[in-house]
């Protein structure tokens, strides 16, 4: 799948915290724990004041493409849903991944637990 950066950058105005929650306690089971734990990694890099400016809003349009209920491959779409989105949030990673520390992951975690509780921990790749 080929997904460019013009087409997710114009997400970016979908993206906002009460979103990203709703969307998460909505579609957990449906895109899984991994996808949910990487997204809440990638919210926690763009609300770190000691990460540079450029990579924080970097995150806000990959964080609004999850979001948003439409995109390349809807959501609802049986087993291949939010194949667009794991590829999207994926490159995000790769792109923040000098900034996903300990602490992030941690506050991830945590977040992960105050949704689903202790049990979702395992289930995590």
């Amino acid at each position: 799948m080929d997904i460019n950066q013009t087409e997710v950058e114009k997400y970016g105005s979908n993206y906002s915290e009460d979103g990203l929650w709703d969307k998460i306690t909505g579609t957990a089971k449906k895109a899984g724990s991994n996808l949910i734990y990487e997204v809440l990694q990638l919210f926690y890099v763009a609300q770190n004041p000691n990460v540079p400016m450029k990579i924080r809003a970097a995150m806000v349009a990959p964080l609004g493409y999850f979001i948003s209920p439409v995109d390349l491959i809807p959501d609802l779409a049986p087993v291949v849903g939010y194949t667009d989105d794991a590829a999207v949030i994926a490159m995000a990673i790769a792109f923040a991944h000098a900034y996903i520390d300990d602490d992030i992951r941690r506050k991830a975690k945590d977040k992960l637990v105050t949704f689903f509780g202790k049990g979702i921990l395992k289930n995590l790749s």
